[in-house]
């Protein structure tokens, strides 16, 4: 029987089908920055996940803003179900905008300015509306004050809605 190359975690699952398992790991692999708090990570692969609906940010943060969500939020949002499963994980990317120097009445994206992820574990994350929130500069997570605000922020504004601001674009 060939091996198959798998993570640690699987081995037990393969084990238990008669499958034949190798554990590799990545001993040269960097711990990924996560953000204080909450323990939020960047998503391997975020940059291919579904729109949910861009936004523009008016002054003084002047940010042109996409907000993506991965298959767990996409199915929800179509489906309209609230409170979002467990397992949602959304990522805001924010630019600055600027005039298109084609076309004087579009605004495109200039430089970069964060990516927010929100993400719904609500046993993990039960004192914040079962999300945790993660922001990050530059692939680096903002300071423990900035992400102090996340939760407060939602909680006054979209509580309703299960702490989410952005609505399905269809």
């Amino acid at each position: 029987m060939k091996p198959i190359y798998l993570l640690p975690c699987v081995f037990a699952i393969l084990a238990s089908s008669g499958l034949a398992a190798v554990a590799v790991t990545n001993e040269d692999a960097k711990p990924r920055a996560s953000s204080p708090i909450y323990g939020v990570t960047i998503p391997d692969g975020y940059r291919q996940w579904e729109l949910v609906a861009p936004a523009e940010e008016a002054e003084p943060l002047n940010e042109l803003r996409a907000v993506l969500g991965n298959v767990v939020a996409i199915k929800a949002y179509r489906d309209g179900t609230l409170p979002f499963p467990d397992g949602t994980v959304l990522a805001k990317l924010a630019w600055k905008h600027i005039q298109s120097p084609e076309f004087e009445s579009a605004s495109v994206p200039g430089a970069a300015t964060t990516v927010q992820i929100m993400v719904k574990d609500s046993k993990k994350y039960a004192a914040t509306g079962g999300w945790g929130f993660g922001r990050f500069v530059d692939g680096k997570p903002a300071d423990e004050t900035q992400h102090r605000t996340c939760f407060a922020c939602h909680e006054a504004r979209v509580q309703g809605h299960d702490y989410v601001f952005t609505r399905y674009a269809p």
